[in-house]
């Protein structure tokens, strides 16, 4: 069952994004202020901030975004869901924002973000988060520093959340090779030791990973993630997550 689901989640998705992806500009067209971006990728587990939201089973993602010349976007990105009668089988993020330098190696972006569940049937699931984060260059290394945060919603409880995290990733020189690592923080409604019954404090995720760059479009990449709070298989417990990765 777990399987067929998974398999009509995916055609879904895919559908969804290629039916969304733009023809191909004629070459002689003038350049254009509008870009457009995305990918579709396989993952072995969904992992939500370290915590699986696809039950420890793969899941099928995807995202498509229009971009301005100016740096302001909108965009939307999905993923198949274990399948629940409050969340469906389906998550639809829809968002909007702006991304641009704010100094020399300095980049900001800010947007508000909306998590939409489609094919939910029980209770309150979507909620607004709007985030903040800035990027700097450090060598040949890319340093991210950012938060979200999510008020007081029918869908978190009544309750609100703050999620912070800093990340780094670079390249290994002369290879096909990238590394990264991430380190957040939540609490609130999303708290790992809240969601896993451990507690009612905030809690740390990480994962460390590596990409294999096959060409400028695919990819391959595995990484490891933990989360605080009580280990429940399929949920929070330790895991490697494998990702195949074809972008446009």
């Amino acid at each position: 069952m777990r399987t067929s689901k998974l398999a009509l989640a995916a055609a879904s998705l895919l559908a969804a994004v290629i039916g969304a992806s733009p023809a191909f500009a004629d070459e002689t067209d003038p350049p254009s202020d509008f870009t457009f971006s995305g990918y579709v990728q396989g993952v072995s587990d969904y992992r939500f901030r370290g915590l699986s939201l696809s039950g420890g089973d793969p899941a099928i993602q995807g995202s498509i975004n229009l971009n301005h010349s100016s740096g302001f976007y909108v965009g939307t990105w999905a993923s198949s869901l274990e399948d629940s009668a409050v969340y469906g089988s389906t998550e639809v993020d829809l968002y909007a924002g702006w991304t641009g330098a704010v100094a020399s190696g300095l980049t900001a972006d800010v947007g508000l973000l909306y998590y939409a569940y489609p094919n939910g049937h029980t209770g309150d699931a979507e909620y607004f988060e709007p985030y903040a984060s800035l990027t700097a260059a450090l060598g040949p290394v890319s340093a991210k520093v950012g938060a979200a945060y999510a008020p007081e919603q029918d869908a978190l409880g009544g309750d609100d959340n703050i999620y912070v995290y800093g990340e780094l990733s670079g390249g290994i020189p002369s290879t096909p090779v990238s590394l990264s690592a991430h380190l957040g923080y939540a609490d609130g409604a999303q708290s790992p030791d809240l969601l896993t019954g451990k507690g009612t404090g905030g809690g740390f995720d990480y994962s460390l990973g590596a990409t294999y760059n096959i060409t400028d479009k695919f990819s391959v990449g595995a990484a490891y993630v933990g989360v605080d709070g009580a280990s429940i298989d399929d949920f929070s417990d330790d895991t490697v997550v494998a990702t195949v990765k074809l972008a446009f």
